[in-house]
């Protein structure tokens, strides 16, 4: 049977994936380079490419020099993570619990003719 509990088992996000998400977006939103912001912070470039994919965590140095090299307070980071978080926490259910759901449903709904995943998002 599903319920909301089936839905609660969906990974929780990682702090350095969500901040290395939010410093990649912000450099490239700059039209910037890896190479041109870890020169900038003065880490090497493949620590920084590192960072932005979340596989290493950052020292608050090191979050604090990416931060001043892209021209970004520690807070609108943070601020950023916080909004990724929410959005991250938005309802997900699955088609398969939409699928049990509509066979306990009488009434049918059209087919659409497309088949493959498709998630509904609820916010």
């Amino acid at each position: 049977m599903s319920g909301p509990e089936e839905l609660d088992e969906r990974p929780k996000p990682l702090l350095r994936t969500m901040v290395g998400d939010v410093l990649r977006r912000t450099r490239q939103e700059q039209g910037r380079t890896l190479a041109d912001v870890a020169s900038d912070a003065k880490v090497s470039m493949p620590y920084l490419s590192e960072l932005e994919r979340g596989r290493k965590e950052g020292s608050s140095e090191v979050l604090a020099a990416v931060c001043d090299a892209l021209g970004l307070e520690l807070s609108d980071l943070l601020g950023a993570v916080r909004h990724d978080l929410v959005e991250h926490r938005a309802t997900v259910i699955r088609l398969d619990t939409v699928r049990a759901l509509r066979r306990r449903d009488p009434v049918r709904r059209p087919s659409t003719g497309r088949g493959g995943d498709v998630l509904l998002l609820a916010a």
